[in-house]
């Protein structure tokens, strides 16, 4: 995840600069309102496919607000109605599991709380005479954004109500001196191979003061800076070589 969202920034840092997409393996076409949807073709790499935005310029990621997905360290507790005794708080592991009581192993990322509560239910089935299960999510990561690139203090941070692309850049430290302030991106996943991104000229909004313009962070978005300037970079970058162009500390 962390080596793709490097490579998308540079990817579309790039694209304004010298427009030859040959050699990142992507194509960045941008809709009337600015935004850009990439997605993850069979090499790896990224291919684009425009979207919409609504009228305030805000992106749109397919309608209604996503049902939240059970992730790693997530803590689930299982009430079983007519076995009390099944009753259990389990800690997301590592790997993607959970160990439930009596009834082995089973996958809990990525799944909604109802996809979990399935899961567990068929799990014991056969062990248990039609059990009733109830899912309750206890403890969860508290929504973040991620800031990188040409910016003071790069790294992860806690999103705390609504905050604009703009209040982004000032909470990591605001911009360096070799930042491009007319091409700030903004990357946001929709699913495991798809994400969307825009580019804001937020040099210009500032001085129109279209404030109104700068889209809301949702949790897990990639706010990237880029330089002033980026050479061209061939298709396929090792990580060695990636460090050239944003470094790993960052994230």
């Amino acid at each position: 995840m962390g080596v793709l969202m490097l490579q998308l920034c540079v990817a579309a840092s790039a694209q304004e600069e010298n427009r030859e997409q040959q050699h990142l393996g992507t194509t960045l076409e941008s809709s009337p309102t600015g935004q850009t949807r990439i997605r993850l073709g069979s090499t790896g790499m990224a291919v684009a496919e425009t979207g919409e935005a609504d009228g305030m310029g805000n992106l749109q990621l397919g309608g209604r607000r996503p049902l939240y997905r059970l992730n790693r360290s997530d803590v689930v507790t299982l009430s079983f109605t007519l076995s009390p005794e099944f009753d259990q708080t389990l800690t997301i592991q590592p790997d993607g599991y959970v160990a439930l009581k009596d009834a082995g192993t089973v996958l809990a990322q990525g799944l909604t709380l109802e996809e979990f509560r399935l899961a567990v239910r068929k799990a014991y089935t056969g062990y248990l005479h039609e059990p009733q299960v109830a899912v309750a999510l206890k403890e969860f990561e508290h929504p973040y954004f991620v800031a990188g690139g040409e910016v003071g203090k790069p790294g992860k941070y806690e999103l705390r109500g609504d905050t604009t692309v703009i209040e982004a850049v000032e909470i990591a430290g605001g911009f360096t001196h070799e930042a491009r302030h007319s091409q700030v991106l903004l990357f946001r996943r929709v699913n495991d191979d798809l994400v969307e991104a825009r580019v804001f000229n937020l040099k210009k909004m500032l001085k129109e003061k279209r404030l109104s313009e700068v889209s809301l962070l949702h949790p897990g978005d990639l706010v990237f800076v880029p330089q002033n300037s980026v050479s061209k970079i061939e298709r396929f970058l090792s990580k060695p070589s990636l460090s050239m162009y944003v470094s790993s500390s960052q994230f």
